[in-house]
């Protein structure tokens, strides 16, 4: 079988959607090691954790062919380019990993999967200019209804594509995302001892993972910090936008400096120990679509306090303490707990990695190849 991808985030997003992309396309291709995955991307980006889903044999990459099309490589993943180079290459099935499908596809005459990880862009719109904000609503809209079937990350994502698009819930499925197998393996005290050293680590820190961004809300972490004991930091990861500004001059003017420390360049196999060394992990967004970061937290053994209102209980389970997005004196609160009391927290990774143990690749690899039988036969 030859199965078609929109890997435009795998080739060249290093964060959620990216991510995504990447465990999708390794754990089919160890899966169906007989079949071809063909990734279509704009343009090409080398890295490593690319070229590590490349070192599969079954895959291959395809960029814009021909003397326009590279010139015009946003145009063809969108229109016309991308679902010819589908049909010539004899793509039998077509999976779009990023919200989004080539508003052509059905010339193709083949079944078609989209993933929508969220509609955040509809709830939280401080984040995206209003352009951004229409253009992305035709095309989720557009993939919703052309698709055979709907992945959603989580039941909070298919209960908002279901209210804001209309679409039938029998056309979704949820497939939760499995966690990467690093997280899985127990982090060694070698790789403990390096990575703090490597980053200057605290002996107790709240450990923050994610786009530094408003919607992650990484405020929160910081302004419980005065109201926790003062040998208590904050170690935030993850890539610097213009939140920044508001989060440094925050730290300024509450004399945090030796209280925070900020890492933008972290390599993905240090997230393991960085996770494992750490007395709390904060995941503090106002909206996911699913939220990883808390389940990786749990595998890698650390108690979680993450906020409500999103879809953040679906992912941790027991193995978090849950409080609202803009309440600093509960979110001290709930980490003074877990400060205090170390058996609360060792029974609520214990709770929740029973919990999270269904995030698994294994399942993840069974749910999505659900997902294709049932596209291919109700195509047919």
């Amino acid at each position: 079988m030859v199965i078609g991808f929109d890997a435009k985030r795998a080739v060249s997003n290093f964060t959620g959607l990216g991510n995504y992309s990447r465990l999708v396309i390794e754990a089919l291709a160890s899966r169906l090691p007989d079949d071809r995955l063909l990734l279509y991307a704009p343009r090409m980006r080398q890295s490593a954790r690319l070229a590590a889903v490349l070192e599969h044999p079954n895959v291959e990459i395809r960029l814009p062919r021909g003397a326009v099309w590279p010139r015009l490589s946003g145009l063809w993943r969108v229109h016309r380019g991308l679902t010819s180079d589908v049909m010539a290459d004899g793509v039998e099935l077509f999976h779009g990993l990023s919200n989004e499908l080539p508003l052509d596809i059905a010339r193709a005459g083949i079944p078609t999967v989209v993933t929508i990880h969220d509609l955040i862009f509809k709830h939280f719109t401080r984040g995206y200019k209003p352009i951004d904000r229409l253009i992305y609503d035709y095309k989720f809209r557009r993939a919703a209804e052309t698709a055979t079937r709907i992945i959603a990350v989580s039941e909070a994502t298919r209960r908002d594509i279901i209210s804001s698009y209309g679409i039938s819930p029998d056309k979704i499925d949820v497939v939760y995302q499995g966690c990467d197998a690093r997280f899985l393996r127990r982090v060694t005290d070698e790789e403990l001892s390096a990575v703090r050293r490597k980053y200057a680590l605290p002996e107790r820190y709240i450990i923050s993972v994610g786009t530094i961004e408003p919607r992650k809300n990484q405020m929160l972490t910081l302004a419980a910090l005065p109201q926790l004991p003062h040998d208590v930091k904050a170690v935030i990861v993850g890539r610097a936008t213009p939140y920044m500004d508001e989060l440094t001059r925050f730290v300024r003017a509450n004399r945090l400096a030796d209280r925070v420390v900020f890492v933008h360049d972290a390599p993905f196999d240090d997230l393991p120990p960085l996770y494992a060394a750490a007395t709390v992990a904060a995941y503090t967004s106002r909206m996911e679509g699913f939220g990883i970061p808390v389940i990786e937290a749990i595998n890698c053994g650390t108690p979680v306090v993450a906020c409500t209102g999103t879809c953040l209980e679906e992912a941790g389970g027991p193995g978090a303490l849950y409080v609202h997005p803009d309440d600093a004196e509960e979110m001290a609160s709930a980490v003074c707990r877990l400060l205090d009391d170390p058996a609360l927290g060792a029974s609520m990774v214990d709770a929740g990695r029973g919990y999270v143990a269904r995030f698994t690749p294994a399942q993840f690899t069974s749910d999505l190849l659900r997902v294709y039988r049932r596209a291919m036969a109700e195509h047919r």
